[in-house]
């Protein structure tokens, strides 16, 4: 192991200095500069939650970079604010703005089809909108609202607008999960958390976790039209998220919290075509591909990816796995049919 790999995984293994503002100050020190790969000038770029937090930032970031920047929210009103702000602190970038729920999967249909009319092609497409409840809620669906906002919705929403990543000719999708997915198993037989005591964070953590395994999967789904599906967490950042449902975690880490800025850091090195290799399906942190798992056994098997992947179909109405061209996997347990 070389010197920078070396100091790379004891930042990354101590959680603390990798996750911090400490490690993003040390491992800029040895990341290339120059021109992206792929340029996103006027390039249609689409985020979720881009509103506040992590999501404006990127947005910020992308619109610096000449692309044509989709902010999308659930209030009309914070969108045009958020882009009153952008647009002070980068004059002339083409920002647009986009009113969508996502947790709602009858806004998302809507949203979908007078996006796709109205946009040719999607160069990238960022997963950021994001809740943490306090309680158990529903939307007006029946889903639990946590999974509704971070799976259901994003799962619907990359499949309605699979056209419009297709047509870019090299697209790319970024779920913005989160470190805390570490400390969560894949939990396929109760996705909705309808099975026991709940808790907030550990409702966030295990959504968070689904985020990264369906980043995986539709990697595989999508690789016919060229559109690269990843996932990625931000570190420690202070968010609006964070102030609001994590107040004393934030006043503990408020030394060494990241500013959004720095969260954003690696989405938009994605979505810029920095990752030469393209292959998708990883799980990215301060611009390098890191594991899923801390223990030496995967994190979930290939029947539990394909019932989660159904159960979210049935939701949704998209195709189930084995609908699908492609195998996740030869074992024989992936026959199975749709949650009920």
């Amino acid at each position: 192991m070389n010197p920078i790999d070396a100091v790379d995984w004891l930042l990354d293994k101590s959680i603390v200095l990798g996750y911090s503002r400490v490690g993003y100050a040390v491992r800029r020190l040895w990341w290339p500069t120059g021109a992206t790969s792929r340029q996103i000038a006027g390039r249609h770029v689409l985020i979720t939650g881009g509103t506040s937090g992590i999501g404006k930032a990127t947005a910020l970031e992308c619109a610096k970079a000449g692309a044509v920047v989709h902010i999308l929210g659930r209030s009309m009103e914070r969108a045009l604010q958020a882009k009153d702000d952008l647009d002070r602190q980068a004059p002339g970038a083409d920002i647009r703005v986009e009113e969508c729920d996502v947790s709602s999967l009858a806004d998302v249909r809507r949203f979908a089809e007078d996006f796709t009319a109205r946009v040719p092609a999607l160069t990238a497409l960022v997963h950021d909108a994001g809740t943490m409840a306090k309680e158990r809620t529903v939307t007006a669906e029946g889903h639990e609202v946590t999974f509704a906002t971070h799976v259901l919705g994003p799962f619907l929403l990359t499949h309605l607008l699979r056209p419009v990543l297709a047509a870019d000719g090299g697209a790319r999708v970024v779920f913005v999960s989160s470190g805390g997915m570490y400390g969560s198993k894949l939990r396929d037989d109760d996705p909705e958390y309808a099975e026991s005591r709940y808790r907030g964070t550990t409702a966030y953590a295990r959504t968070k976790r689904m985020q990264v395994v369906l980043a995986e999967l539709w990697n595989e789904r999508l690789r016919d039209d060229e559109i690269v599906v990843d996932s990625m967490h931000p570190g420690w950042v202070d968010t609006p998220g964070v102030q609001t449902f994590l107040p004393v975690f934030r006043a503990l880490s408020r030394p060494i919290i990241r500013p959004p800025s720095q969260g954003a850091d690696t989405i938009v090195w994605l979505a810029c075509g920095h990752d030469t290799e393209g292959t998708g399906a990883r799980f990215w942190h301060d611009r390098r591909a890191r594991s899923t798992s801390w223990g030496p056994r995967p994190a979930d098997t290939p029947p539990q990816r394909a019932r989660l992947w159904d159960y979210c179909a049935a939701a949704t109405g998209v195709g189930t796995w084995s609908d699908s061209r492609v195998s996740l996997d030869s074992s024989a347990a992936l026959q199975h049919g749709s949650p009920s």
